[in-house]
């Protein structure tokens, strides 16, 4: 009998395979070497554009190994490693401090980065699925040990996540990464607001969290001084000021995404064609690439992305309604918020609707550590579909 299960399950590798989710994430990959090469010809401070694009086609194919390492591991083995996971990411953070690289300082002014000759890598960016796994390891358990929601339990849970968040969130706040702090805080709120703790907890904190921002967001305009003292940089209120207002400087603190605007503007309904850019925009291959996308395939061309990104996110979702693990969709949440913060952020920022805060288009920015990032979560979902049907989890055992 365990034979005929186990040629059961062989025969149905395939089926347990989440295609749909693939091909959304091969589309987006197909649309940002393209987009990349566009970016990059007409970037005069580019040394090699064939360079260039073969090291991010070798990043795509460490991020697809990624994904199927990743996608081996069940339930049980994911939550055996997540705290594991998580002490490394936060020994890297540290020691990214130490180590960083000064002229990727120098350039985006935050000492978040290691580089190796040519190559760098952002700690930052492989800690979020780390992240992830420890705070659905954190509800899980937190959810077996009080089955029944308290407002007590339910405070005692929202302590325990704040206290796994609090080193990550000061170490990024001594890498001077407030961006990369708000995608883990988005990620943290995401996974609140799935693990039961009741609204008469959750609407006081997000009142609380309204507030706050108001207020930051008055001391901006009004008055800077508090908001120094507690460490606010002065490329960060640059990056506030040319958000409040992109035409007020546009030869200077504004001129980023004053061309980034002009760019996608220029590209109209059908957008110019394809390696057609008159727009200069700096950084466009990375966090500003989605100017390219605007430029070259017009409104129709970015709202297809946008799609295709809902499309990737409602497979996702299918996939965690699918599941029987509680701890799985914990972490499906933690990578859909992730992902679909990175989206709203970056896609925000290009079009002027939100702050300059250096967070790349998932899948499509050139980069490394930011791809190899999602993809790490694309095998978390994957893991739990290609798991589903070959381990028991929803008969009550505790694999624990």
């Amino acid at each position: 009998m365990a034979r005929q299960q186990f040629l059961h399950r062989d025969e149905d590798d395939d089926a347990r395979i989440d295609w749909g989710i693939i091909f959304s994430v091969l589309v987006l990959a197909v649309i940002g070497m393209i987009s990349l090469y566009v970016a990059l010809t007409h970037d005069t401070s580019t040394a090699s554009v064939t360079r260039t694009m073969i090291t991010q086609a070798m990043w795509y194919i460490l991020g697809i190994g990624a994904v199927i390492f990743i996608m081996q591991f069940d339930a049980e083995q994911l939550w055996k490693i997540a705290p594991l996971a998580y002490g490394l990411g936060i020994f890297l953070l540290i020691l990214v401090l130490f180590f960083y690289s000064r002229r990727m300082a120098i350039l985006n002014g935050a000492k978040s980065w290691f580089a190796i000759g040519s190559l760098s890598f952002q700690p930052s960016e492989v800690m979020k699925p780390a992240f992830i796994l420890m705070m659905g390891r954190v509800i899980s358990q937190h959810n077996s040990e009080y089955p029944e929601h308290t407002t007590r339990s339910d405070w005692l849970l929202l302590g325990k996540l704040f206290a796994w968040t609090i080193p990550v969130a000061v170490l990024l706040k001594l890498q001077n990464d407030f961006g990369t702090m708000l995608v883990f805080f988005a990620i943290l709120g995401g996974m609140i607001l799935v693990s039961g703790i009741t609204w008469k907890i959750i609407a006081p904190v997000a009142g609380a969290v309204t507030v706050l921002g108001s207020l930051a967001i008055f001391l901006v305009v009004y008055d800077r001084t508090l908001l120094e003292k507690i460490g606010f940089q002065a490329y960060q209120f640059k990056r506030i000021d040319s958000w409040l207002d992109p035409s007020g400087s546009t030869s200077g603190s504004s001129y980023q995404l004053w061309q980034s605007m002009k760019a996608i503007g220029s590209g109209q309904l059908l957008g110019k064609g394809f390696n057609v850019s008159n727009v200069y925009v700096p950084v466009r291959q990375s966090d500003m690439i989605f100017s390219v996308i605007g430029e070259n395939f017009g409104f129709i061309g970015c709202c297809l992305l946008i799609f295709i990104y809902l499309l990737l996110i409602f497979q996702m979702i299918q996939v965690t309604f699918d599941t029987k693990n509680e701890f799985y969709a914990y972490i499906s949440t933690g990578v859909i918020m992730m992902i679909l913060f990175h989206v709203f952020e970056n896609i925000g920022m290009n079009i002027g609707l939100l702050p300059l805060t250096g967070i790349p288009l998932p899948f499509v920015s050139q980069g490394g550590s930011a791809l190899i990032g999602n993809m790490i979560g694309v095998g978390f979902v994957m893991s739990m579909r290609y798991h589903n049907k070959s381990y028991m989890f929803s008969n009550g055992t505790d694999f624990r």
